[in-house]
């Protein structure tokens, strides 16, 4: 036997020191099977070295013996008249992509097409010799295009068109197996062989040995005129076997577990009778005889092993014996199945925890968050495609074209028990909407983008968030693309993490997210061993969110956005009335109403984040924001501020107040600490309500970790004030310190541990770090507003432009989503210059800059100490560090 052909079978291993190379990537996956004991059919290689120099007549002893015992293996013998071995011819390079084709049916010559028919049925056997043929045509149509004999390549293209056509085959598949299946066969089998014998080598179907060495001389010829081969390329041949071969036969395919849930069980099915799925109907995979069944899960878990992922496996039982034919990786999977077979490997200690935490895309995490489409769900529903994804998911609910409709259409149907899904549908999104998206399933605007007012508020609330820019809204109805709805009507946004978002007319059916059986909290706890200093933080304004986050594995607030809680419908019009009060005494009657429910806020949140540090940022919004925007919230205002009051407040004056409000540029405005220094009562309002809360906890003996901040600071005399209060002629302006002491002496308590810091938005602050770093603590970059305001870009208005940015290479991706270089240069130089002050300022980074994993490196280098991001992003960002610190691990035990 010569040397450079090699055997392999269920018990044939090719030896290790044949190098795999010489055997081609289809080869090496045969000898891979064959390592593993599966049930392969047997074979051998024709390997690199003689396939180069391929001689057929000097090997056709070997052949012939090798081919014998196959035979002797897969009870066929070749050539025999009347049960023939068929065979396939597999050109194995080492290249992935080839335009070498695979040739199947060798053995269906004359003499031997009775026997197989008798097996098959004569159709199938046609079927049969017509994919011999193609395969043939193929090879030779290459041969002609390199010997540029162009007639006749063009007339062999022309002749398998028409193959093309007889046998179904519309375009190249990318499916497992030959392409196509049995279609309406108008000829006998012989027929085929004799219309087609004069495009083959002479006496091609006369006998089915020199059929094979007939083929083989033309691959010898294809490869001495082929630049493509470089001398690497090797030949398969292996038997062939039929799922339509009898009663006990059939054949089967099927997913080593399910793709969906990740259950571990087999899913697929198997054809009883027939050779492959086309027009057949199958039965569940698990349903198939015992003995199948038990050796198909050996197959599916040991290559889940081999490979670590999830495995697609097709395979034959011909008359009653099971042969693996063939498996591949799964394209079409959810990322909760990827999860579950890491987390079973992990547990079996086939992995270790290192590999399943780099396994897993952080930002795949989105689909098991949030709700996702049932796709069988949605056929036959009238679809839009397209826009800008501001916070991923899926999302059903009836259309509403203003918050005032759609918090009272849930109130009604809370009243009466009806749905109350809704989707709240907006040209723009403002502060007053919060309370809306709060209770909606989704969003769905025409302006702005992913960094929007309502794409970031959805992501806070775990909503979904969609930016189409075609929608239009014209009163209670509205457009989008061929798609038209009014208020009431039922639409379905999905908007997934991967790939273009859909707007459906209808309803579909939603697979709801369950962190707990999705195996998500397993990876959060997995991650989290891994974390050291650097920690993720999350955004949180109520209770219910800050204990989402701690389930989903924050180690804090790190920000606590005090506006979002004046939003809510029984506050604003408290609020409307503070700022609009007539009086200091009605203001400060109002004001105590909100320090009281202020009070109530902060005590819960401290409560679930016992232990554990909470940022709370004092008022930011400009005042405008609160203000009546329409018609019917200015009416529910003026019936509010007339209750029990003898003069009821005059429209008009209650316009002009409200107009008196209006800035131009409201971003750069009055907000922030601008509002403490001209209405200082409200930030006192605040303070004081945070430290009632803080004291009593500290009573119950609850641990709290208090960080009050304070925004929009840009310059180091405004924290100053703000924190320690000032004196001047005639008056005092009482800082968090002096309110604290107040407070502390009035319950005659010991001080309380707390730290105040500033949000640095502006390059102002960060270029005067060192200074503001003597009055705090911390720092905390708010790198929306850093951004917007050092690029000069709208986080609103940017997308009207930025496809012309892009198209014309004048700026690399979003700018709100990947931090912009000369935004982390500010940080860089913010954190440098505040340290050189406080070497312990903390820093971290506020927003949804920090669930991106491309900016967590940067602020591990930046030495920042923490990241906070949306509750539903804080699993993302954990992922994200987890990975970032296992690298760093390696680095320094390699280096």
């Amino acid at each position: 036997m010569d040397s450079r052909i090699h055997f392999f079978s269920q018990k044939d291993i090719i030896p290790a020191k044949i190098s795999p190379e010489l055997l081609g990537i289809r080869g090496r996956q045969a000898n891979e099977f064959a390592e593993l004991g599966f049930p392969i059919l047997p074979g051998f290689i024709l390997d690199a070295n003689i396939a180069s120099e391929l001689n057929p007549p000097a090997l056709k002893k070997d052949i012939m013996a090798l081919l014998d015992r196959c035979a002797g293996i897969v009870g066929k013998k070749y050539g025999d008249p009347e049960n023939p071995m068929l065979l396939k011819v597999v050109i194995s390079s080492n290249l992935a992509i080839t335009t070498y084709p695979t040739l199947h049916n060798f053995g269906l010559v004359k003499p031997a097409i009775g026997g197989f028919a008798k097996w098959v049925g004569k159709d199938f056997a046609a079927h049969e010799v017509l994919f011999l043929i193609r395969g043939m045509l193929k090879l030779e149509e290459l041969i002609k295009g390199l010997e540029a004999k162009a007639g006749e390549k063009e007339e062999i293209g022309s002749r398998l068109k028409i193959l093309d056509r007889a046998l179904g085959i519309r375009a190249p598949s990318n499916e497992l197996g030959k392409d196509g299946g049995p279609v309406k066969i108008d000829k006998a089998a012989v027929e085929y062989m004799d219309e087609y014998a004069k495009y083959l080598p002479a006496g091609f179907f006369d006998s089915a040995e020199e059929q094979l060495f007939l083929a083989l001389n033309e691959i010898s010829r294809l490869f001495r005129i082929d630049d493509q081969n470089d001398n690497d390329t090797a030949l398969m041949v292996a038997p062939m076997v039929y799922g339509n071969y009898g009663r006990d036969s059939c054949f089967g395919d099927y997913f080593s577990r399910n793709v969906v849930t990740g259950e571990k069980k087999l899913q697929g099915r198997f054809f009883q009778e027939k050779f492959n799925e086309v027009d057949a109907a199958g039965q569940d995979i698990e349903k198939i005889d015992s003995k199948h069944l038990k050796e198909l899960q050996k197959i599916a878990w040991t290559l889940e092993d081999k490979f670590k992922e999830i495995r697609r496996i097709r395979f034959t039982v011909e008359k009653g014996k099971l042969w693996l034919i063939e498996q591949r990786p799964v394209e079409q999977k959810s990322t909760q199945a990827d999860i579950k077979l890491l987390l079973d490997l992990a547990g079996r200690k086939v992995v270790d925890t290192a590999y399943l935490i780099n396994a897993i895309d952080p930002l795949s995490l989105n689909e098991i968050l949030h709700p996702v489409i049932d796709p069988a769900s949605v056929q036959g529903l009238k679809s839009w495609k397209g826009g800008i994804a501001g916070a991923p998911g899926a999302a059903i609910g009836q259309v509403y074209f203003s918050t005032d409709s759609l918090l009272e259409a849930q109130k009604l149907a809370l009243k009466k028990g009806l749905d109350t899904r809704f989707i709240l549908v907006l040209v723009s999104s403002f502060a007053e909407d919060v309370k809306a998206i709060e209770v909606s399933a989704g969003v769905l605007t025409a302006e702005g983008g992913y960094s929007a007012h309502a794409s970031v508020v959805a992501r806070q609330y775990g909503k979904v968030s969609l930016v189409a820019r075609e929608l239009k809204i014209r009163g209670k109805k509205a457009s989008l693309g061929d798609l038209n709805f009014s208020e009431g009507d039922y639409i379905t946004i999905n908007v997934p993490f991967y790939g273009q978002s859909t707007v459906y007319q209808g309803t579909a059916k939603l697979i709801e997210p369950d962190p707990k059986e999705s195996g998500l909290l397993d990876v959060i706890g997995a991650a989290k061993g891994f974390l050291k200093k650097f920690h993720v933080r999350a955004n949180a304004e109520t209770p219910r969110d800050a204990a989402l986050a701690l389930s989903f594995g924050a180690g804090g607030i790190g920000l606590c956005r005090t506006e979002h809680m004046f939003f809510k419908a029984e506050r604003i019009n408290v609020f409307r009335e503070m700022l609009l009060s007539d009086s200091e005494e009605e203001r400060a009657k109002s004001l105590d109403k909100l320090r009281l429910m202020q009070r109530e806020d902060f005590y819960g949140i401290f409560k679930v984040m016992a232990g554990k540090e909470v940022t709370i940022r004092l008022l930011d919004s400009p005042l405008h924001e609160f203000m009546p925007h329409n018609d019917d919230e200015l009416a529910a205002y003026l019936e509010y501020a007339s209750k029990g009051k003898k003069q009821k407040p005059s429209r008009a004056d209650i316009l002009a107040r409200i107009d008196s409000l209006h800035e131009f540029n409201p971003m750069l405005g009055h907000r922030g600490c601008r509002i403490a220094v001209s209405y200082p009562e409200i930030y006192a309002m605040q303070v004081r309500a945070i430290f009632e809360a803080a004291y009593k906890l500290r009573s119950e003996k609850v641990d709290l970790h208090l960080e009050i901040m304070v925004p929009i600071v840009m310059n180091a005399s405004e924290l100053k004030l703000i924190a320690y209060g000032k004196k001047i002629e005639g008056a005092s302006y009482l800082g968090i310190v002096d309110i604290e002491e107040k407070l502390r002496a009035e319950q005659k308590a010991p001080a309380l541990n707390y730290s105040i810091g500033t949000m640095v938005e502006l390059p102002a602050a960060a270029l005067g770090a060192a200074e503001i770093a003597r009055y705090a603590s911390f720092f905390s970059f708010g790198t929306n507003d850093l951004t917007q305001t050092t690029l000069g870009i709208s986080r609103d208005d940017f997308t009207a432009f930025m496809p012309d940015y892009t198209r014309f290479d004048l700026i690399m991706g979003n700018p709100f989503s990947t931090l912009d270089p000369r935004v982390k240069d500010i940080i860089d130089l913010a954190v440098e210059r505040g340290r050189l002050t406080r070497p312990d300022l903390v820093c971290g980074l506020c927003g949804e800059h920090g669930a991106n994993p491309a900016n967590v490196r940067f602020c591990m280098d930046a030495g920042l100490d923490y990241v906070s991001c949306s509750p539903y992003s804080v699993p993302i960002a954990l992922l994200a560090v987890a990975q970032e610190e296992i690298a760093r691990e390696t680095a320094r035990s390699v280096g």
